[in-house]
């Protein structure tokens, strides 16, 4: 069984994500000291806050965070959980992870959060096994990254076109939430256990 560590940035709540990942076969711990994630079998950053209060606790354990994933530790980030993964952010002041190298920016749109059902263009296996495409979104912000192969998917939104899945070495991020996105939203949080099991 897979042991995910589940990274509680003390401003929202993560019961969800939590009770998916258990649906889909994995063994979830909820942590509040960040330094927990240093010997995680699996991280994961949660789609909950804002970009600085989310990095609060993150950045004295930034370089260790970065290097246990460079190695091969897999991980998971959902919406503002994989926008950390970026150097920076228009939306704060205070530094990113950095693992993925490129910037966080503002969705260029009239209606800003996007808020609702939107579908996701892709080709990733991680996909498999999933009829609709369409998965649940509240985002004001996106990821660009510079490092272009990291994008795995995109989504148009009042014409423009942004990533919302990414790959990483073993981590994978999702703008979307996949735990609030039905049968959809299990079968790739499914896929991603079985993905991460076979990473270790």
């Amino acid at each position: 069984m897979l042991n995910i560590t589940l990274a509680d940035y003390r401003v929202g709540n993560l019961h969800s994500l939590k009770k998916a990942l258990e649906m889909c076969g994995a063994k979830v711990e909820v942590v509040t000291d960040m330094s927990r994630l240093l010997d995680a079998e699996c991280i994961a950053f949660p789609g909950v806050g804002a970009f600085d209060m989310t990095m609060d606790g993150l950045i004295p354990y930034k370089d260790e965070i970065c290097a246990r994933l460079e190695t091969g530790t897999p991980g998971l980030g959902i919406c503002i959980g994989t926008q950390i993964l970026m150097e920076d952010s228009k939306e704060g002041k205070k530094p990113g992870l950095g693992f993925i190298k490129g910037h966080v920016e503002k969705v260029p749109a009239r209606q800003v959060p996007q808020m609702g059902w939107n579908s996701v263009e892709t080709f990733d296996p991680l996909m498999d096994g999933i009829e609709s495409r369409y998965f649940y979104f509240a985002n004001s912000y996106y990821c660009c990254p510079t490092e272009k192969y990291t994008v795995k998917g995109t989504t148009e939104y009042e014409g423009a076109v942004i990533p919302t899945l990414f790959r990483k070495m073993n981590f994978v991020g999702t703008q979307f939430h996949p735990e609030k996105s039905s049968t959809s939203g299990l079968r790739f949080l499914s896929n991603f256990v079985k993905f991460a099991e076979g990473c270790l």
